[in-house]
């Protein structure tokens, strides 16, 4: 199967909003895909970065353009790594309950603005050729539903890993506070529960951030039922949960993305790992390390989590 990857870094250079790690990230994922079978040919693999010209500037055009080319063709394995700022936006199609849509930051964002999850799943996922893989990590702010993916997993720092399931209506949802699969632990006080899927559903996101206290009025969230059915194996590791903040780590001297460097490391110290045991050793990484974010898989279709990491 031929393999195609995207990779963005964008630090801001001479912004106010200026990273250190961006760059650094990209080199080291490109590094990690040539021992993962990944061309650099320049038919095959596609960098951008902002002290990059022209085409493989990461203007919000360029973003979605080279995202079109990246998942244009049938029978690929695809991989897609972003460094960069993430953020959030308010929902102008009203389908979503939250009001808000995560989203990632093209350099030129302040004057073309952002690139939101709608956007970045109808031209990553929906686009997607059925016969064809996505792997994407997202390093940056608010990322946890920057896909709009269905199922949610997450691990805490014992290792539990439970689903949030997107799906679900809210009050339903709430009422179910779901098992863990590792452990059995279960929620009895709805406020526990309420705190759990704050960061990391559409159903709740946005409570935080528009500083309301009770989710009232919660309803099924249009695009996710829609996007369920797609069954489009996708998936894709962010560096926190949507309430989160990603950091810049100085590994050796020099600043990588927290999230990037975490992932790569679990790649490093593990041989084959499933998609479970990459998830809580990412977690355990950053755990170790004094970082505080939680990073989440989403993936697009339901799936055992033993299955081996296919990249």
């Amino acid at each position: 199967m031929r393999k195609k990857s995207l990779l963005i870094g964008i630090n801001y250079t001479g912004s106010e909003n200026e990273l250190r790690g961006c760059h650094q990230d990209v080199e080291n994922v490109a590094e990690f895909l040539s021992y993962r079978g990944y061309s650099d040919d320049p038919r095959s693999q596609v960098i951008l970065r902002d002290d990059m010209e022209g085409m493989y500037y990461p203007s919000g055009h360029n973003v979605l353009a080279a995202i079109d080319w990246l998942v244009s063709e049938p029978g690929t394995c695809n991989f897609l790594h972003y460094s960069g700022h993430g953020g959030q936006v308010r929902d102008p199609t009203g389908n979503h309950p939250s009001g808000i849509l995560d989203t990632i930051c093209p350099v030129d964002f302040r004057s073309a603005g952002q690139i939101d999850s709608d956007t970045l799943h109808q031209h990553l996922v929906s686009r997607l050729p059925p016969n064809s893989t996505l792997f994407v990590i997202l390093d940056c702010c608010h990322s946890g539903s920057a896909l709009e993916l269905p199922f949610v997993y997450r691990s805490d720092d014992n290792g539990n890993v439970n689903l949030m399931d997107n799906l679900k209506q809210g009050a339903h949802l709430l009422g179910e506070a779901n098992e863990l699969f590792l452990g059995g632990f279960s929620f009895n006080k709805l406020a526990e529960a309420q705190d759990l899927y704050a960061g990391a559903t559409s159903f709740f996101r946005s409570f935080k951030h528009m500083g309301e206290s009770d989710p009232s009025g919660l309803g099924e969230d249009q695009d996710n039922s829609m996007y369920a059915q797609e069954h489009k194996m996708v998936a894709m590791f962010s560096g926190c949960r949507d309430d989160q903040t990603s950091a810049d780590a100085s590994i050796g001297g020099m600043s990588e993305g927290a999230m990037s460097w975490a992932f790569l490391e679990t790649m490093k110290r593990m041989d084959n790992p499933n998609f479970l045991e990459t998830l809580q050793d990412t977690r355990l990484c950053l755990r170790q390390s004094n970082y505080t974010q939680v990073p989440q898989l989403s993936v697009g279709l339901e799936m055992d989590l033993e299955r081996p990491l296919s990249l």
